[in-house]
């Protein structure tokens, strides 16, 4: 019998779970809240206790299973299986999450960064078009990014790559909670777009339904930016093209590093599909080197959010393909 993998994408208000074949077929899934009380002590052992009922429930046996895989936020080291400094889980203390996972269940565990489980979501199953060059960029309430080269994860010296977020696109610009400025994370999360909404109110002059929102200190979305763009309002039209010159500006960058040949576009902001991705492709070709302008491909990003789930569950198939766990 073949056996199935268990992918799990930690968030900070909730933890989804799948039960997946290894072709990536997501046979079941559930979620289950995050409990972050007690400096996120009862997150490990919710885990453990949500998939030994799941397997339970579903009449299966551990053995069943090849090993788990998950992605989380924070700083992971991926030998040791620790996680640190997630501070949306309140874990500012180093987390012993595989040597917890592994004896609360029994079978081999892999962790990755959220962002990369993600980007491998669409590499394995998603946008990523069977290319072994692929970025994948997140934008959420933050900008996360994942780099694939050759079908592996680059991580970099330190676990820093990837960090397209952090990538700077208004030298001095807004203040970023990474201790820099101008980071994109500033202008095209949706925190960001809602930075860049405030600061170009306080100029425009013209009629708008959205200065007027931001005049009456109404609480203002990206959502609800990009949906007043496409209805036709002339100030958050010049936002969004505002917010796609720094993205495709970020996103030239990289590629004119990688060359990959397709940068996905995923998370909440995505959503806003092609009044998002139509003048941020014009701006990527706009600062792009002609030979990437040819061949490097902007793509939204298709499995939403099965996308952690799914990359992080292949984690497990490339724990099997190293040799780390036997056939």
């Amino acid at each position: 019998m073949v056996q199935k993998l268990i992918g799990i994408d930690l968030g900070g208000t909730t933890t989804k779970f799948a039960f997946l074949d290894t072709d990536g077929n997501i046979l079941s899934k559930w979620r289950i809240k995050t409990d972050i009380s007690d400096d996120g002590s009862h997150i490990v052992p919710n885990i453990v206790k949500s998939i030994n009922k799941q397997i339970s429930k579903e009449d299966y046996k551990v053995s069943d299973f090849l090993g788990i895989g998950m992605g989380t936020p924070g700083a992971v080291d991926r030998d040791n299986g620790t996680v640190i400094g997630a501070y949306n889980l309140n874990w500012r203390t180093k987390q012993p999450v595989r040597k917890q996972i592994q004896a609360g269940i029994g079978l081999p565990f892999v962790i990755e960064n959220d962002a990369n489980s993600a980007a491998m979501g669409e590499y394995w199953q998603g946008a990523g078009d069977d290319a072994e060059d692929v970025v994948f960029v997140t934008l959420g309430t933050g900008v996360g990014g994942g780099v694939i080269t050759n079908g592996q994860l680059v991580h970099g010296v330190n676990g820093g790559g990837g960090e397209i977020g952090h990538v700077t696109v208004v030298p001095d610009g807004f203040q970023c909670t990474c201790g820099k400025k101008g980071c994109l994370e500033q202008y095209a999360s949706a925190t960001g777009v809602v930075n860049v909404a405030i600061d170009m109110a306080k100029d425009f002059m013209g009629n708008s339904r959205l200065k007027e929102q931001i005049d009456s200190n109404q609480k203002i979305s990206s959502k609800a930016v990009f949906f007043l763009a496409d209805q036709g309002d002339i100030l958050a039209n010049q936002i969004v093209d505002r917010v796609c010159k720094y993205l495709g500006l970020a996103l030239s960058h990289v590629g004119n590093t990688l060359n990959p040949e397709n940068i996905i576009i995923g998370g909440g902001v995505s959503n806003a599909g092609n009044t998002l991705l139509q003048p941020t492709t014009r701006y990527f070709q706009k600062n792009s080197f002609p030979s990437v302008r040819d061949s490097t491909k902007i793509k939204l990003a298709q499995l939403g959010n099965d996308a952690g789930v799914i990359g992080a569950a292949s984690l497990v198939l490339q724990l099997k393909n190293d040799g780390a766990i036997g056939a």
